[in-house]
């Protein structure tokens, strides 16, 4: 069963969503600080992380930023900010989603499960002999077998949600594929009309690709429509 890292100095918030995760059938490991807990990431194989923002000795985005430096898997970000930069900053640093305080624990796993089902068909799953395992084109290489992407020569560290992103646009490369077709392909939940997340990830991969946001190459916005890549 998947190893799950639950970060969090409120005690009752972090036991809380252990007793959840434990009953669905996860092994829990569960830390109160962040020094704690980039000592565990770096020691035991973990399947996604929940991290809290606000920590006593490092904020929970510069753990998610430490955590990424080496590791890929998904990481939901906990936070009782409910700003859209704060949001946008999670996300920006590597994290695949988040969860506002207070939030209903069942909407948290369900969450959760959401992340581990797309992380394991991504880096595990075997591709159907229909649909291509590469797209090479213009100085971009994306691989679905080895789960790299490159840019002119460059590896690009993108996370399991970027690759995501970045695979389906490619699949339907010539087409615009519009926010709420991405975001329900790749999350596999419902789009809501007010959510930014979709805009935050794209944001985030064209800075990767150090693309200009104006006039960028590969990933085009068509306003009003969706994303595309010609």
């Amino acid at each position: 069963m998947s190893h799950i890292l639950v970060v969090d100095d409120e005690t009752a918030i972090a036991d809380l969503v252990e007793v959840y995760l434990q009953n669905d059938g996860f092994t829990v490991h569960k830390f109160y600080n962040a020094t704690d807990a980039l000592a565990c990431v770096e020691t035991q194989p973990l399947d996604l992380a929940i991290l809290d923002v606000m920590l006593p000795d490092m904020d929970g985005f510069a753990l998610c930023r430490r955590i990424r430096e080496n590791h890929l898997f998904p990481i939901l970000m906990l936070t009782a900010k409910v700003g859209d930069m704060d949001k946008i900053t999670g996300l920006t640093l590597g994290a695949d989603d988040y969860v506002t305080k207070p939030f209903n624990p069942l909407e948290l796993m369900a969450r959760v499960k959401t992340q581990l089902r797309r992380y394991i068909r991504y880096n595990q799953g075997v591709p159907t002999p229909a649909e291509p395992e590469e797209f090479d084109f213009l100085g971009l290489l994306i691989s679905k077998t080895t789960h790299k992407c490159t840019l002119f020569g460059e590896e690009l560290s993108l996370t399991p949600l970027e690759f995501s992103i970045l695979w389906y646009l490619c699949q339907r490369r010539g087409r615009v594929v519009s926010s709420e077709e991405l975001f329900e392909a790749v999350w596999g939940e419902k789009y809501m009309d007010s959510n930014n997340t979709v805009m935050s990830h794209i944001a985030r991969l064209r800075e990767k690709m150090h693309e200009p946001s104006r006039k960028p190459k590969f990933i085009k916005t068509v306003w009003g429509v969706g994303y595309t890549i010609e």
